[in-house]
C-alpha cells in the first residue's frame, strides 16, 4: 500500500513525494523531529499529489450541513478560578434564566450563587465533594487524617499557566500529592452535569436525559488553543458530550457571553462610573463605592427569585450603539484578566471581534498572593511553606478569613479590617520559632499591619489597598496598552465584568483611568454577567460571527526550488528536479478575521492513481511570518488520513481530486478531506494535546 500527503514535524522523514505540474510536491511523513537537522523530505519515495486549483475562502451557509440538533434546554457552566456556577434556560421559554439552587454553606459577606471551585478526593483518590461541601469536610477532618485527602482549589490557573498542556499534565493537592489534571477538570464537570441534571427533573417533574441537554462552559478568551482543547477532552470524560455528538457542547469564550448578556441591560440593572452621562440617578461625581453599595442592596432583595427574565428588546445602552460602533469588554475574573474589543453589525446586532483577545493572569489570585508575600515577610517563607504542608486546612482557613476583608476593601475606608489566625497556625508557629505570633509581628518592621488581643491581624486600610496595587496597575496598563491600538481609539463604551469586576478599587482606578475616554459600564450582579450571557449564546450560537484567528495554520509542501531566494540546506534534486523543501502552505494568518462557517478549500491530485493513502498533517504557529514548517514556534496539530483501498478505479477520472477543507470560526477547528470521485471523507479536530 502506498501512503501519500502533507508531511509531518520539523526534522521528519518524509515516505513519499507528491508532484504536480504546477510545480508543487507535498510530503508524508509520521516521525518524531531529530536532534539534528534533517529535512522531512531528504528520504522521498513515489511520486505523490498536487493542488488542482489555488487555495480559496468559501463563506459556506450550509457548512454545517448536519442537520441540527434540537435540545429541551442550555445549560451554561460558569468553571471559575475562585468560584463556579451553572444557569439554564428552557429552548421553549428562552426569556427566563435560572441560576443553580441556593447552595450548602457559604461565608459572610460572600454571595453563594456559586460555590468556590474546590474539589476533595479521598485517600483512595476517588471523588468525594465539590464546593462548600468539599472545603467544610476538609476543614472538620483531623489534621493528621487531613493529610491524606487530595484537596484541590483555584486549580483552572494550571491550564493557563503550563505551556506543555498535555492529558498527562499534573495537578498538585494541598496535601503534596500530584493527581491528572484532566481527572479533575472531569470530576468538577460531572459534579455540575449531576447537580443540574437532578434540578432539571425534580422542576420538571420527570427525569431529564443528557441528551436533553445542550451545554456551554465558558473558557477566557486568552487562554490559549490546547487549554480550550483540553477543557473539551474533560468534558468529554465527564459525559457531557462525545466526539461523535460534539455539537452538543459549545466552548464559549467569556468576554463573548459578557458582551451578548449586556446588549439586553436596562437602565435598571447597570451603574454607569464615567463621567459623561447620569445613569440610574448617579453622576461621575458620585463615589463609586456609593453607587455600587446601593446596587448590591438592591440585588440582595431581589435574590430570592433565582430566575432573570431577559426581555426580548435590546437594552437602552445597546440601543444607542450605531453600524459600526465599537466597545471594550474587560472580563476580571479570580485568575486572568481578558480585554475583548468588539463591534457590533447591523441590522442583527451581530457581534465581531475587532481586536484579538488580549489580558493575562491579572485576577483576584493576585491579591492572594501578595497577601501570602506580606504573610512570609512577617513569619518566614521557610514558616509558612511548612504550614501549608502541615497545616492545610488551617492555611485554607485563613484564606478564606482573607477572603471576606478582602471584599470589604474600598478606597474610601477608614477603619481597620481584622483577619483572624486559626490558632493552629498560633501554635505551630510558638513551636516551630520558639517565639510568638506577637513577637514576630514587632520584629518584622511592617507598621501597617498590627497585632489584636483577639487572636487577628489588624491591617490598615492602606495595607489592604496596597495588596491590591499591583495587580490593578497590571490591568490599567494593559488596557492602556489596548487603547494605543489604532482599532480601539474610538471606542464609546467599557463593560467591567467578571467577580473581580466588584471590587471598589478596580472600579475607581478603571474610572480614573478611563472615565474621560468612553462610558464605564458595570452590571449589576456583575459575578453572574457570564453564567447567564453563556445560556444566551447556547439558544444562539450564530450571535458571534465574526473572530480573530489566534494562529497561523497551514500544511507543508514542497516548491519548486529558485536560487538565491530559498536556503541551500532545503535543496532537493530528485529525478532531475530542484525542490525546496519544508515549505509552510499558508491557509490563514494570525490575527486574520474569520466569519463564523467560513472554509478554505483546496483541491488535490494523486500523480499516480495507484495511490490509496492520503496524509495531510497541518501546522500552526502564533506568529504571521512563517515561511518553513522547520521555522520555531511551528507545532505539528492534526493528521488527515483518508484510505481509499477498496474503492473501485473504474469511475475515477485520471485527474482524480481530492479535496482539503479547514472550517474556521467556531472555538473548535476542524479539517475534512474527501475523494470527490467516490464521496469518502474524513474528519479530524485540530488536535494541540497530542502531538
Amino acid at each position: 500500500m502506498e501512503s501519500v500527503g502533507v508531511y509531518g514535524f520539523c526534522g521528519c522523514k518524509a515516505k513519499n513525494k507528491l508532484k504536480c505540474d504546477s510545480r508543487w510536491e507535498i510530503t508524508a511523513a509520521e516521525t518524531a523531529p531529530t536532534s539534528e537537522y534533517s529535512s522531512p523530505a531528504r528520504s522521498l519515495g513515489d511520486t505523490g499529489i498536487t493542488p488542482l486549483s489555488p487555495s480559496h475562502i468559501v463563506n459556506d451557509a450550509n457548512s454545517n450541513a448536519s442537520e441540527q440538533q434540537t435540545f429541551l434546554v442550555v445549560v451554561a457552566i460558569d468553571f471559575g478560578t475562585t468560584s463556579s456556577g451553572y444557569a439554564y434556560s428552557f429552548t421553549k421559554e428562552p426569556e427566563c434564566i435560572h441560576v443553580m439552587r441556593r447552595w450548602e454553606g457559604g461565608d459572610p459577606g460572600v454571595s453563594n450563587q456559586k460555590t468556590p471551585t474546590t474539589i476533595l478526593l479521598t485517600p483512595e483518590r476517588k471523588f468525594h465533594s465539590f464546593g462548600y461541601a468539599a472545603r467544610d469536610f476538609y476543614h472538620d477532618l483531623d489534621p493528621n487524617e487531613a493529610k491524606q485527602w487530595l484537596y484541590l482549589e483555584k486549580f483552572k490557573m494550571k491550564l493557563h499557566t503550563t505551556g506543555d498542556l498535555t492529558m498527562d499534565t499534573d495537578l498538585m493537592a494541598a496535601n503534596g500529592k500530584k493527581v491528572k489534571a484532566l481527572e479533575i477538570f472531569a470530576y468538577a464537570l460531572q459534579y455540575f452535569k449531576e447537580q443540574a441534571l437532578k434540578e432539571l427533573s425534580d422542576q420538571a417533574g420527570t427525569d431529564f436525559e443528557n441528551s436533553d441537554v445542550r451545554w456551554v462552559i465558558t473558557v477566557p478568551a486568552i487562554w490559549k488553543q490546547p487549554a480550550k482543547q483540553f477543557m473539551r477532552q474533560a468534558a468529554y470524560q465527564a459525559g457531557l458530550a462525545s466526539p461523535e455528538n460534539s455539537e452538543q457542547l459549545i466552548i464559549a469564550l467569556e468576554p463573548e457571553a459578557a458582551s451578548i448578556y449586556c446588549r439586553k441591560l436596562r437602565l435598571h440593572q447597570m451603574i454607569e462610573l464615567s463621567s459623561k452621562a447620569v445613569v440610574n440617578g448617579y453622576s461621575g461625581s458620585d463615589t463609586v463605592g456609593a453607587g455600587f453599595a446601593q446596587a448590591k442592596e438592591h440585588i440582595r432583595r431581589n435574590r430570592q427569585s433565582r430566575t432573570f427574565l431577559v426581555e426580548n428588546v435590546i437594552g437602552e445602552i445597546w440601543s444607542e450603539l450605531e453600524e459600526g460602533d465599537k466597545y471594550v469588554v474587560v472580563d476580571s475574573g479570580g485568575g486572568t484578566v481578558d480585554l475583548t474589543v468588539h463591534q457590533i453589525r447591523l441590522p442583527e446586532g451581530h457581534l465581531k471581534e475587532l481586536y484579538k483577545a488580549t489580558g493575562g493572569p491579572y485576577g483576584s489570585l493576585g491579591v492572594d498572593y501578595e497577601f501570602e508575600k506580606l504573610l512570609c515577610k512577617i513569619f518566614g517563607e521557610d514558616f509558612i511553606e511548612q504550614f501549608k504542608i502541615k497545616r492545610p486546612a488551617a492555611w485554607v482557613d485563613l484564606m478564606i478569613a482573607f477572603e471576606s476583608r478582602k471584599r470589604a476593601a474600598a478606597p474610601d475606608r477608614t477603619n481597620p479590617l481584622n483577619i483572624t489566625l486559626p490558632f493552629s497556625f498560633i501554635d505551630y508557629y510558638k513551636k516551630f520559632r520558639g517565639h510568638s505570633v506577637e513577637h514576630a509581628l514587632r520584629k518584622s518592621n511592617v507598621d501597617f499591619v498590627k497585632w489584636s488581643s483577639q487572636g487577628m491581624l489588624r491591617m490598615s486600610p492602606d495595607a489592604m489597598n496596597a495588596l491590591f496595587k499591583p495587580t490593578i496597575d497590571s490591568i490599567i496598563e494593559h488596557l492602556r496598552d489596548l487603547f494605543q491600538k489604532p482599532e480601539v481609539s474610538t471606542v464609546k463604551f467599557l463593560f467591567l465584568v467578571g467577580g473581580f469586576a466588584e471590587a471598589p478599587l478596580l472600579q475607581q482606578a478603571v474610572h480614573t483611568a478611563f472615565g474621560d475616554k468612553c462610558r464605564i459600564i458595570i452590571p449589576q450582579d456583575v459575578g453572574l454577567t457570564i453564567l447567564k450571557g453563556a445560556v444566551l449564546f447556547g439558544l444562539d450560537p450564530a450571535l458571534i460571527k465574526v473572530r480573530r484567528s489566534p494562529l497561523t495554520y497551514g500544511v507543508g509542501v514542497l516548491n519548486r526550488y529558485v536560487e538565491g531566494k530559498h536556503p541551500p540546506e532545503k535543496l532537493l534534486v530528485k529525478d532531475g528536479a530542484r525542490w525546496c523543501t519544508d515549505v509552510f502552505d499558508k491557509f490563514i494568518s494570525a490575527d486574520q478575521s474569520v466569519a463564523l462557517g467560513e472554509l478554505v478549500k483546496r483541491s488535490y491530485t494523486p500523480a499516480k492513481p495507484s495511490q490509496l493513502v492520503i496524509v495531510i498533517n497541518v501546522y500552526s504557529a502564533e506568529h504571521d511570518n512563517v515561511s518553513f514548517i522547520t521555522d520555531p514556534g511551528v507545532k505539528k496539530c492534526g493528521t488527515l488520513r483518508l484510505d481509499l483501498t477498496g474503492t473501485s478505479s473504474t469511475a475515477v477520472p485520471a485527474r482524480r481530486e481530492i479535496q482539503t477543507l479547514m472550517q474556521f470560526g467556531d472555538t473548535e477547528i476542524k479539517a475534512t478531506a474527501i475523494d470527490i470521485a467516490t464521496s469518502k471523507s474524513v474528519k479530524v479536530g485540530i488536535d494541540f494535546l497530542n502531538y
